[in-house]
């Protein structure tokens, strides 16, 4: 088996480790502790690991947010991978802080991003996981908001997400998705 694991987020050192790139951290994280490293290729910057005799491609695509769903879809056919096999990893700033949701489907909830996948995978129905970042911003400060960096006393809560959602990437991929939503979403 092998599966798809797309990270969201922006390429350039101005979007690093912003709330907006949430979904490039996690997985930045996640290859390091693997001793793996990313590469560019087509769309994307790529890796694989293995965990448990799964195969794992992950991507932080390089087109951009508002273009995410060229990098999706280029992978999951390059690679033969179904949807219901691909992961998408986003922030949100509907959910608390730190606060992830696993979910088989849904709308893109205004976020950029997932509206550009579900225009070209042309189906709001794969799975998503959703990092909770807080909205704590001023009418009009969206924007600067999720393209923002940490604050200092934030990263507790971050570092701990981002933990938390390597362990249900691994779950995703070894028990399945309805399992992994039982466990994962309280």
């Amino acid at each position: 088996m092998k599966y798809l694991i797309v990270g969201l987020g922006n390429i350039g050192d101005q979007y690093a480790h912003t709330r907006h790139n949430i979904g490039f951290d996690v997985l930045d994280t996640l290859i390091k502790r693997d001793g793996n490293q990313f590469f560019m290729d087509r769309l994307a910057e790529i890796a694989e690991y293995k965990y448990k005799g799964k195969s794992f491609h992950l991507i932080k695509p390089t087109t951009f947010m508002n273009l995410s769903g060229r990098a999706v879809r280029y992978w999951m056919q390059q690679l033969k991978i179904e949807i219901k096999d691909t992961l998408i990893i986003t922030d949100d700033i509907a959910l608390p802080l730190g606060k992830l949701r696993l979910r088989p489907k849904g709308s893109d909830g205004g976020h950029n991003g997932l509206k550009n996948i579900n225009e070209l995978l042309e189906t709001q129905e794969y799975p998503r996981l959703r990092f909770g970042v807080g909205n704590n911003f001023g009418k009009g400060q969206q924007v600067q908001f999720v393209l923002g960096k940490w604050k200092p006393e934030e990263m507790p809560l971050v570092e701990k997400g981002i933990d938390d959602a390597i362990e249900i990437i691994h779950a995703f991929g070894t028990i399945g998705l309805e399992r992994a939503m039982n466990l994962f979403n309280k």
